[in-house]
Order: structure tokens, then C-alpha cells, then sequence
């Protein structure tokens, strides 16, 4: 599969670049962090959160609605999963990374999805992308041997856990792991049997990728 800039005009259909802000603060908060063997997720992260462009980008791009600024960072070398919020997530490069990506319109109505239509995309570090909310995405992929990180603005409350009681109702009910957090998983990706596989086709690893 062909690596493409995330400046690419293919991007369009899966996000944007956002400009018009400062992030240096958010990079070199995150740049003072060791980025850990295994993925590391954070939903909310308070010293990102008590930076001044937190509140200036939550109330610009978010409308004056909650969002988070938390960060994902680590190592990860393949797809594993697909997932996808009700709004868009934001993520602001502190490494260079590669992104898996395709579109929740290509959900199957049994909720299974064809890894042949996923594309992958080259995000340079410091850069802040926009990915709307129809784009299935996972962890990134590191292109580096120290791994990759990047902060990740969300709606308040995404990715935590989901309130008790929480009974599925319908086929896309299944997949919901956390909250506002569709989730589907790859066979061969070992996520657990609460999270439905249906992802079908290649688990696309680095390997198979070429810019």
C-alpha cells in the first residue's frame, strides 16, 4: 500500500490541516514526556489542559462546547482496529507518524468492513490534524525507533469509561467500548472478545506500506 502526504488532496474526504493556532506550548509539553514501550493513552491529560490554547481552541473549534486534550504515544507497527466518534478528533503531531484511515460509510450493514479500502497517510511532526468524524482510524503507527506521540483534542468525555448498566440494542450497540468510542478489531489483533472482529482482509503492518 502506497504511503500519501497528509497534504494530499485524497486527505479531504477523511480530515483537514488545522492552522490559525499556536501548539508549540502542547509539543513542548508532550516532547518532556519518554514515550513508553507499549501504547499509552490519555483521555485528559490537566497539564495539557491548563495551557492557554486548550481553552482557546476548545472554544473556537469546538463551538463552546467540552472537549479534552489528552495524547496517545508509544509503539505500534500495524491497523489492529478500526474506530470512530460522534465529532471530530484532533491530533497534534509531536513525532512524525503514519495514520491508518477509511470511512464509516464503507461499514458493511452487518458492521463487518474491508481492510482493502483503507488508506495510509505521512503526518509530519507539528502538525495539527482534523479527522471528521466519519473517518475510521486507530492507534498511529510509529516511523521511528523512539515511537510516536501525539496530543488528541476530543468531545469532553470520549474514550472514558461507559456508565454501568449500558445494554446493547443494535449492531452498531456492540461495538460501543467506551464512550462516544466505536470500535472494531481485527482478528489477528488480540483486543479481547468484548470487542466484536469484524474487520476482514489484511492487518496492514508497516511492512506493507512504501511511500
Amino acid at each position: 500500500m502506497k504511503i500519501y502526504d497528509v497534504t494530499d488532496p485524497g486527505f479531504s474526504v477523511y480530515g483537514r490541516i488545522i492552522e490559525g493556532y499556536d501548539f508549540s506550548p502542547v509539543t513542548g509539553l508532550m516532547k518532556k514526556r519518554p514515550v513508553p514501550g507499549p501504547v499509552e493513552y490519555v483521555a485528559s491529560d490537566p497539564g495539557l489542559e491548563a495551557l492557554p490554547v486548550f481553552t482557546q481552541f476548545e472554544s473556537r473549534f469546538y463551538g463552546q462546547m467540552g472537549a479534552e486534550l489528552g495524547y496517545c504515544m508509544g509503539h505500534n507497527d500495524r491497523l489492529n482496529g478500526l474506530e470512530y466518534h460522534r465529532g471530530s478528533e484532533v491530533n497534534i503531531a509531536v513525532t512524525d507518524y503514519v495514520v491508518l484511515v477509511g470511512r464509516q460509510q464503507d461499514i458493511e450493514p452487518d458492521m463487518r468492513y474491508d481492510t482493502r479500502k483503507v488508506e495510509a497517510f505521512y503526518v509530519t511532526a507539528g502538525m495539527a490534524v482534523e479527522f471528521y468524524a466519519t473517518t475510521l482510524h486507530y492507534c498511529a503507527c510509529h516511523v521511528q525507533e523512539e515511537g510516536y506521540a501525539h496530543a488528541t483534542f476530543l468531545p469532553r468525555g470520549t474514550n472514558t469509561p461507559l456508565d454501568s448498566g449500558f445494554t446493547a440494542q443494535t449492531k452498531e450497540d456492540r461495538l460501543l467500548q467506551a464512550k462516544n468510542k466505536w470500535l472494531i478489531a481485527h482478528p489477528e489483533a488480540g483486543l479481547g472478545p468484548e470487542v466484536p472482529a469484524l474487520l476482514y482482509g489484511p492487518n496492514w503492518t508497516m511492512a506493507d506500506l512504501e511511500r
